[in-house]
C-alpha cells in the first residue's frame, strides 16, 4: 500500500460497552480526512446514562479480571500483539485517513505502541514483587494489585500510539480500562477495540466511549473510575487533571510544548539539516515532540541553509501529510502573517502549497521557516502546533538556554554540537523532560518513559515504562508468621 486509500461508504464508529457495539444516543459527529475533507467516519456521543452503565459493567469486569494470573492476562496480550502486525497496514491507513499522516508516519505509531505492548508483556517476568524475611519467621511481601476501573482520554494527533502507551500496561497490570478517543479520531479506536476483543479480551475489560467535553467529564466524575490519563494540549490538560483530582483520584495529564533546539555552530551541517529538519516537518509538526524554536547560536548559517534545503525537499501530501482541520490552518497561515509583521523574515513559506492529486478540499501547510524571530513574540513562545520553526539568533550559550528555561512548557529540548562538554551543559541545564543530543526528536525508547515538566505535565511520574506502573497500581505490603520462635526481638 503506497497512497492512502478512502472507504466507499462512511465508516460507522459505535461505542463498546460491556463487549457490545452500539452507537451513541447524543450527538451524531461526523469525521473528516485532513487529506480533502470528505466525510469518513461517523460516530455519536454517548450520553450520562450510556456512560454510567458502561462504567457499571467495566467496574464487573474489572472484578473478574483482577483474579485472572498474571500470566493468563498476559497471552491476551501476546495474541492482540499478532493481530496488530497482521492487520498493521489497515491500521495505518485508517490512521492518516483521518487524522492526515503518510503512511510510514502511521506505521511508525503502531509500531511505538507495539514498542510499548512488548514491555507490558515483559512484566509477568520483571514486575515480581519481592518478598524477604525480615525477621525470624517474619516475612514481608509487596503485592502489585490493580486499581479497577481506570480512563484514558487520548488526542487527535496520534490515534493509535498514545492510547498504546496506556493500553497494554494499564490491562495487563489488571484493570479495566475505559477509554475516550478524539472525536476527529474515532476509526482507529474501533479498529483497535475489535483487534483486542478477537484477541480474548473479555467483555467490560476494554470500554470504549465516544463523546466529546461532556463525555470526558461524565467519565471523570464516575466514583467508580480511580485514575484518569489525559493527552492533548495544557490548558485542557490542567482542566481534566483539576477536576479527576478534586474528585480524590489519582491523574497524570499530558499538555502542550514549545520545544527549543540549540543549534551551536561545530555541529554537523548534514546531521543538523536533516534532524532538525524533519523535526519540525515530521507529522506536519503536530506532536508535542516537534521542534519549535531553534535557538541559533553564533555563526551557524551553513547549518541553516542545510535545513532549509532539507525541507524544501519534503513534498507535502507523499513526504509530509495533512494539517487536522480547515481551521488549524487558518490560524497557522494568521500566525506566519504576524511573525511577519513582528519582525520575522521567511526562509521558507509553505502557504497555499498543495499536493498533486486529488486533494482539493484538504488541509494543508508546507514547511514554513522563520528567521530572526523576536524572544516573547508569538512565534517564539505560543504553540503553533504545525510544520513551523521559528528561528531566534543568540549570540552565545547562556543567552540560548536562558530562553529555553523561561519557556513555560517542559516536554523536550535538543542540542546540536560536536563538543560533548557543550551537549553536557544543555543536557544538565535545559528545563525539560526528554533530551536529544544531535536527536531532534528524542523519544525516549521503552523501558525508559515518557513525559515532560513544569506546564508540559500534570501530576507525578510518567505515562510509559517503568516509571508509570505505579500510576495504574497499587503496592499491597503484606507481612506474615506463622509460628513462635524461641528468640525474641522488638517484632514479637
Amino acid at each position: 500500500m503506497n497512497k492512502v486509500e478512502f472507504p466507499k461508504d462512511t465508516i460507522q464508529c459505535p461505542n463498546l460497552i460491556g463487549g457490545e457495539w452500539t452507537m451513541g444516543k447524543g450527538d451524531k459527529i461526523e469525521v473528516f480526512t485532513p487529506y480533502n475533507g470528505s466525510v469518513v467516519g461517523l460516530t455519536s456521543a454517548a450520553t450520562k446514562e450510556e456512560v454510567t452503565v458502561a462504567i457499571s459493567k467495566a467496574n464487573e469486569a474489572a472484578k473478574k479480571w483482577k483474579a485472572t494470573p498474571l500470566k493468563e492476562r498476559t497471552q491476551t496480550m501476546f495474541r492482540f500483539r499478532d493481530i496488530l502486525i497482521r492487520d498493521i497496514d489497515t491500521i495505518a491507513n485508517t490512521i492518516s485517513l483521518e487524522s492526515g499522516k503518510t503512511l510510514p508516519e502511521s506505521r511508525a505509531g503502531v509500531m511505538k505502541g507495539l514498542e510499548v505492548l512488548e514491555f507490558a508483556l515483559s512484566l509477568q517476568n520483571l514486575d515480581g514483587g519481592g518478598k524477604m524475611e525480615v525477621s525470624r519467621g517474619v516475612h514481608c511481601e509487596y503485592r502489585r494489585e490493580p486499581l479497577g476501573v481506570v480512563a484514558s482520554i487520548t488526542p487527535f494527533n496520534f490515534p493509535a500510539m498514545v492510547p498504546m502507551w496506556t493500553i497494554p500496561i494499564a490491562i495487563t497490570l489488571g484493570n479495566a480500562y475505559v477509554w475516550k478517543p478524539s472525536e476527529k479520531t474515532p476509526l482507529t479506536a474501533t479498529l483497535i477495540g475489535k483487534s483486542l476483543l478477537e484477541a480474548g479480551l473479555p467483555a467490560g475489560v476494554l470500554t470504549i466511549l465516544n463523546g466529546q467535553v461532556e463525555t470526558v467529564n461524565e467519565i471523570i466524575d464516575n466514583d467508580a473510575v480511580k485514575a484518569v490519563g489525559f493527552v492533548g494540549s495544557s490548558k485542557i490538560a490542567k482542566l481534566v487533571y483539576q477536576r479527576a483530582t478534586s474528585h480524590g483520584k489519582r491523574a497524570l495529564c499530558l499538555g502542550g510544548a514549545k520545544n527549543h533546539i540549540v543549534l551551536l555552530p561545530d555541529a554537523d551541517p548534514e546531521m543538523a539539516g536533516a534532524g532538525i529538519a524533519d523535526s519540525f516537518t515530521g507529522c506536519a509538526g503536530q506532536r508535542c515532540m516537534a521542534a519549535s524554536v531553534l535557538l541559533a547560536v553564533g555563526e551557524v548559517d551553513k547549518q541553516i541553509s542545510k535545513i532549509v534545503e532539507r525541507a524544501q525537499s519534503t513534498t507535502i501530501g507523499t513526504k509530509m501529510g495533512a494539517i487536522i482541520t480547515k481551521e488549524q490552518v487558518e490560524f497557522l497561515n494568521k500566525a506566519i502573517d504576524a511573525a511577519v509583521a513582528d519582525g520575522a523574515k521567511l526562509l521558507l513559506d509553505g502557504r497555499g502549497m498543495k499536493p498533486e492529486g486529488n486533494h482539493e478540499g484538504g488541509y494543508w501547510l508546507g514547511p514554513t521557516i522563520l528567521d530572526g524571530v523576536k524572544p516573547g513574540t508569538q512565534a517564539a513562545i505560543t504553540e503553533l502546533f504545525g510544520p513551523v520553526i521559528s528561528i531566534v539568533r543568540c549570540s552565545n550559550l547562556s543567552e540560548a538556554l536562558e530562553i529555553e528555561n523561561t519557556n513555560e512548557y517542559g516536554n523536550a529540548a535538543s542540542v546540536f554540537t560536536n563538543n560533548g562538554a557543550l551537549a553536557e551543559i544543555v543536557s544538565q541545564n535545559a528545563s525539560a523532560g526528554m533530551v536529544g543530543v544531535n536527536i531532534g526528536v528524542p523519544v525516549p525508547r521503552e523501558p525508559f518513559s515518557f513525559g515532560g515538566i513544569n506546564e508540559s505535565k500534570f501530576g507525578y511520574g510518567d505515562i510509559t515504562g517503568a516509571n508509570s506502573l505505579n500510576f495504574w497500581s497499587d503496592i499491597k505490603k503484606v507481612t506474615t508468621k506463622w509460628q513462635m520462635q524461641n528468640d525474641h526481638n522488638w517484632m514479637s
